[in-house]
């Protein structure tokens, strides 16, 4: 392997593992060309200018901040690995005890690169297997920013040798999951080796019988790969049990690659196509949790904005998500604010008004209430009512017909959602 730039002393030092080394050697080799993006990405990324990495099957992507106010959007794919190619390394690994057991534990020791290499395939990827992508104007191959996104990933792979894998297309789930079904001869073509270890989850040899101290099992649990639906359903007398309905996952899931790249003349495409992908991944995520009964499916075209606004607002898919709308920052900001204050209940107090006193019979007693609240939270003498609001100085609460106060503050020349719903007024006031 070629000499790597000096890290200097005191600076941080990249591949630091066997692994991660490897995966710069092909940095390097795609670098050849032009070895002076090296240093300049070594520089980039020790100095922070790459945002948060992320890492998906067959790909990483990240943000890097050059000379514009915009950071660069680079894009880093890797070539996944078939399914026919996954049997073939899963079986290789194993096949060999040791292996198995280290991968188990989390190792990788670099006999497993050669267990795939026996199978003729390479775990680490070749110069020409890389495809880094930048969208600054450099046209060096790989540019500084994108030589400082492999930097970056060298540290991911160094910290956790699944991101490797993660690269070649399968979690360390599905990773695991194959080897300890190989293990147990549970893979078609694969039967277990005899005298496996407990450890494996595959039986003990026979020369050592099992006692309560000796587990048989692994404590994991086999990810279910389920029934195939042709198996299942696609004759009548199939006999094929239906597998369970699995449990939604803690968490969101993050959006797949894009197979291909959008056309480079439609400037953002990539960027709305993901975080509309990460947008109905939430939204099924909060349905399969029961957070929502249909996730904003219902909602009208104004109110979808303001709902995918509430989300946005704060980070840098803000300004775009306004632009693309056409909507001016200030406004879509209170409407975002609104939805986050209360959905579609919050949104309709932000610009209709309604009267109370023509629906409800508590009325009286609701807007006295919020008066009196407002007159003890600002020390003014009056508190004016208006329909459903009721204003005392620069605070106002407006009831909405949910029977909730919520509070408003004077910006400018605008009132501005600026907290929670509440049914006490004292308390919708309490932190402003």
């Amino acid at each position: 392997m070629s000499e790597l730039p000096d890290a200097g002393a005191g600076q941080q030092e990249f591949g630091r593992t066997w692994w991660g080394r490897a995966w710069l050697e092909a940095l390097e080799q795609r670098a050849r060309l032009d070895p002076d993006r090296l240093p300049r990405g070594q520089d980039y990324a020790r100095s922070g200018a790459v945002g948060d990495l992320t890492v998906a099957p067959g790909e990483a992507r990240a943000r890097v901040q050059g000379r514009k106010t915009e950071p660069y959007e680079v894009r880093i794919r890797v070539r996944r690995f078939t399914d026919d190619e996954w049997d073939r390394v899963l079986a290789a690994i194993s096949a060999r005890l040791g292996h198995a057991a280290a991968l188990l534990d989390g190792e990788l020791p670099p006999e497993i690169a050669d267990d795939a290499t026996a199978a003729g395939l390479d775990l680490f990827p070749g110069g020409g297997e890389l495809g880094p992508r930048c969208t600054c104007p450099d046209d060096a191959d790989p540019c500084k920013h994108s030589a400082a996104a492999f930097y970056l990933l060298t540290d991911a792979l160094d910290a956790d040798p699944f991101t490797l894998f993660l690269l070649r297309g399968r979690t360390r789930d599905q990773v695991l999951a194959g080897i300890r079904a190989r293990r147990r001869g549970a893979v078609p073509g694969q039967a277990a080796t005899p005298g496996d270890h407990a450890a494996d989850g595959a039986p003990t040899p026979a020369s050592q019988p099992v006692t309560d101290s000796q587990p048989v099992a692994d404590s994991q649990p086999v990810a279910d790969e389920g029934v195939d639906a042709r198996t299942a359903f696609g004759a009548p007398d199939s006999a094929a049990p239906i597998p369970a309905v699995p449990l939604p996952p803690r968490r969101p899931g993050a959006p797949a690659a894009l197979p291909v790249d959008p056309p480079p003349w439609r400037s953002g495409l990539r960027q709305d196509l993901l975080e509309l992908a990460a947008d109905a991944a939430v939204r099924a995520w909060e349905m399969a949790v029961g957070l929502s009964a249909d996730a904003g499916l219902s909602l009208d075209p104004d109110a979808d904005l303001a709902r995918r606004a509430g989300r946005a607002l704060g980070t840098p898919a803000f300004a775009a998500l306004a632009a693309r709308s056409g909507v001016a920052e200030r406004d879509l900001a209170r409407q975002a604010l609104a939805w986050r204050q209360g959905g579609s209940a919050g949104l309709g107090l932000l610009r209709a008004e309604w009267d109370p006193a023509a629906d409800e019979p508590d009325a009286a007693e609701l807007l006295a209430a919020a008066r009196a609240a407002l007159r003890a939270k600002t020390g003014a003498a009056q508190a004016v009512i208006r329909g459903n609001r009721v204003t005392a100085g620069r605070l106002q609460l407006r009831l909405g017909r949910d029977l909730r106060w919520y509070p408003y503050a004077r910006s400018d020349d605008d009132w501005e959602p600026s907290g929670a719903a509440e049914a006490d007024p004292a308390q919708a006031l309490k932190d402003l």
